[in-house]
């Protein structure tokens, strides 16, 4: 409590707490969950279509054109139903929370490590550092078996139309939890990290370009317009941008990933000679564009992700500040 002189009376004022770390970093886990499960329930359709897209091999398809990102989400819908789009939500829902919790908590742990300790600023380098350790650090916790899991799921092509009727094949994989459990069983705990050294570069490159972009821009507008708190519009169009970026800079990476990961199975070789495989059969397949499969629909779904996940987790994060009577953080002068 701290006090003003008005017309020579004092009255009180209230100053709320900055707020311990450990509170701090229980606002930023669940107010990143909460973002991620946002994200998830508007944008998994189109995680759907990028995975069949680079799941399409042109040998089994002779002489057809690789379906677009319409035509993949109109034969879904049409062969397999609405609900398709959805397959491998489940995966997506139980991962994503603790994910995007992990990402932010841990992003700000690594720039809270970098920042100038008596202006608290943190320069570019230390905010991209910060996102590449971030992206690391979801990769190995959460994101690699989340993917194995989703991207078995939606591999499964369950309904195919022959004429007029539906010849019905069971899916093996029903659900996320079954899957999981089917995956360990059959091939083993390893099997839900197979290919994690790609899932860990993908997610580096992209949080470490994605948190950059967005703090940069985030700050410029903040001293623009004399803000500590950005209207939604804008934080979303420029979570927007910052989302777009890393998947033109690692597509290559997610490609290998989502061939490698779909394979059923124990190896008897590394993930790293595998994937080395699976590039040069891609590459002898349609060439340099065949590490693109899927662009579009990434770049939707990444971009419209982070447009919806910025927001979701100012907001949240925001509110929670004021319920727990903390101060906010304040933007950096």
């Amino acid at each position: 409590m701290s006090s003003i002189s008005t017309d020579n009376k004092v009255v009180p004022t209230t100053v709320k707490p900055k707020g311990s770390q450990t509170e701090r970093r229980i606002i930023d886990l669940l107010a990143g969950g909460t973002a991620g499960l946002f994200e998830a329930l508007c944008c998994h359709p189109l995680d759907t279509i990028k995975v069949r897209m680079q799941l399409y091999k042109k040998s089994n398809h002779p002489g057809q054109r690789a379906p677009g990102l319409v035509k993949t989400g109109v034969e879904i819908f049409k062969n397999e139903g609405f609900l398709a789009l959805y397959k491998g939500l489940g995966a997506v829902v139980l991962g994503i929370v603790p994910k995007m919790a992990i990402r932010f908590s841990s992003f700000e742990f690594y720039k809270s490590m970098m920042s100038d300790k008596k202006t608290g600023k943190v320069s570019g380098i230390a905010t991209f550092t910060s996102g590449v350790l971030a992206g690391v650090t979801e990769a190995c916790a959460v994101v690699n078996p989340m993917e194995v899991v989703k991207i078995r799921l939606q591999a499964q092509s369950n309904a195919i139309k022959h004429g007029n009727a539906k010849d019905i094949t069971k899916p093996k994989y029903r659900n996320a939890i079954q899957a999981g459990y089917l995956i360990v069983k059959e091939e083993g705990f390893k099997a839900l990290y197979r290919g994690v050294a790609l899932t860990a570069g993908r997610q580096a490159i992209n949080q470490g370009a994605n948190f950059t972009t967005y703090t940069y821009l985030k700050n410029k507008l903040q001293k623009s317009q004399n803000k500590d708190t950005l209207p939604t519009y804008q934080t979303a169009v420029i979570g927007f941008i910052s989302g777009a970026i890393g998947p033109f800079c690692n597509n290559p990476l997610d490609t290998i990933k989502t061939r490698l990961q779909k394979e059923v199975g124990s190896l008897n070789e590394s993930n790293f000679s595998r994937g080395i495989k699976i590039g040069r059969a891609l590459f002898k397949e349609s060439g340099v564009k065949a590490f693109y499969k899927g662009i579009i629909p990434r770049v939707a779904r990444v971009a419209s992700g982070q447009c919806i996940v910025f927001p979701v987790y100012e907001f949240f994060k925001g509110r929670m500040y004021d319920m727990a009577g903390l101060e906010r953080p304040k933007r950096l002068k």
